[in-house]
């Protein structure tokens, strides 16, 4: 007796110890798996840590600039391969990629809770097809040195854009800052970014919903939101070298140093940073004021960054996993300290009711207006519009072009790109 029973603990041990694997595989059923992501730089340093840990799945994180990063999606998906299992889908491209049918729809895999959790979902949305799930809340406020604000004696929060000049020139007439107003007027993104906000806050769109220019005559909102940038520049109120300077230049180079006093197209993900001692001289004094217009019914409008699957992806479900849980409440919540503030309203509402959020209430408020550029769907000829933009923005501030003359530079260069 005491022979059967010796082997038949035995063999229950083993059992027991064969089955303990099989428990944590339920728990981790893609461990073991590996995928390739590639995000703009910098990420936290616990992304890829994190994910491993809580799936079992090993990341290969490749961070690289947001101009680096297009380049090389379209380099290798032209070619028919894969540049990796899970991407970077900026807003601005969406027309383009959706057109050249690169990327997996993803309705099947992401839940209609998830979809309406994340307002800007609907901007990846191209014929009714998810083709990536939004993991960066980017939309615009203005950003504004509060110290220099209560040293001009300034207590009313600008909500016009006549009130903003007046603010602006009374920090210039105290000796705050000789340049009151961050605005980029070079050739580059942050240019066009910036009169995308004021061609919304004079009460105009871009384009009527056949995609003709709203923008050419003296009386439409873009040509007012050119004149009005140059009018900033004529009267000192904006730096001369910002015909020279992208708008992280001026971020970093100026607002964080003091020498500015509000940037007017500003990023909320920003905050974190910017009041940190360690990377900003004026941390402590910066808040997020909602959007002035010329009505004084504030309006803004999206630029979220969206994390997409390649239909060429070897590893499509392992790389559906990471989807999920970047864009999963409880993440988004952790990530706002690397300064991405969530696509989740839940999770950027239990960020503001525990005191998290640095102008919480702002934020909260603010991404309740926030539009589509572009409602119909950003168009396919998208790169090339906003480089009409940003140089014609370029050559009127360095004199070179009238207003007239920039805004019908844009709409030939738009009709132009549709007929291409």
């Amino acid at each position: 007796m005491r022979r059967l029973i010796l082997p038949l603990l035995a063999s229950a041990a083993a059992a027991a110890f064969i089955s303990f694997p099989a428990l944590a595989d339920d728990a981790k059923p893609l461990a073991g798996q590996s995928i390739t992501v590639i995000l703009p730089s910098p990420q936290g340093p616990e992304v890829a840590a994190d994910f491993e840990a809580e799936t079992g799945i090993h990341i290969d994180l490749q961070t690289l600039s947001w101009d680096d990063i297009r380049a090389k999606l379209v380099t290798a998906l032209v070619a028919g391969t894969a540049p990796a299992d899970v991407t970077e889908l900026d807003w601005s491209w969406t027309g383009q990629f959706a057109a050249a049918d690169w990327y997996m729809p993803l309705n099947d895999v992401i839940d209609a809770e998830t979809v309406k959790d994340i307002g800007a979902s609907n901007i990846f949305t191209v014929d009714g097809k998810l083709l990536g799930v939004p993991y960066s809340n980017d939309f615009r406020v203005l950003l504004i040195n509060k110290k220099h604000f209560d040293d001009a004696g300034i207590k009313q929060m600008p909500k016009t854009l006549d009130a903003l000049v007046a603010v602006a020139k009374q920090i210039k007439e105290k000796g705050i800052t000789q340049y009151p107003i961050g605005l980029p007027l070079s050739a580059t993104e942050g240019s066009s970014t910036a009169w995308y906000l004021l061609t919304k806050a004079f009460g105009g769109e871009l384009f009527d919903k056949d995609f003709n220019p709203q923008f050419v005559t003296p009386d439409s909102a873009g040509h007012k939101a050119l004149a009005f940038e140059l009018m900033l520049l004529k009267d000192g109120l904006v730096d001369p070298a910002s015909t020279g300077l992208k708008d992280s230049q001026i971020n970093e180079s100026l607002f964080t140093q003091g020498l500015t006093s509000i940037m007017l197209a500003g990023e909320p993900g920003r905050l974190g940073k910017m009041n940190d001692p360690k990377q900003s001289k004026v941390a402590g004094q910066v808040e997020a004021i909602l959007v002035p217009t010329a009505s004084g019914e504030t309006r803004t409008f999206g630029l979220p960054e969206a994390v997409g699957i390649p239909k060429t992806a070897q590893n499509k479900e392992a790389a559906v996993a990471f989807v999920k849980w970047l864009t999963s409440k409880e993440f988004e919540k952790k990530n706002w300290a690397n300064g991405l503030l969530p696509t989740r309203t839940s999770a950027l509402v239990e960020l503001n009711e525990a005191g998290k959020l640095v102008s919480g209430d702002t934020l909260v408020e603010q991404a309740k207006t926030v539009e589509a550029l572009f409602p119909q769907g950003t168009p396919i000829w998208y790169p090339q519009f906003s480089s009409a933009v940003n140089t014609a923005i370029n050559s009127a501030a360095k004199g070179q072009m009238t207003v007239d003359q920039a805004m019908q530079s844009i709409a030939d260069a738009v009709k132009e790109a549709m007929a291409q």
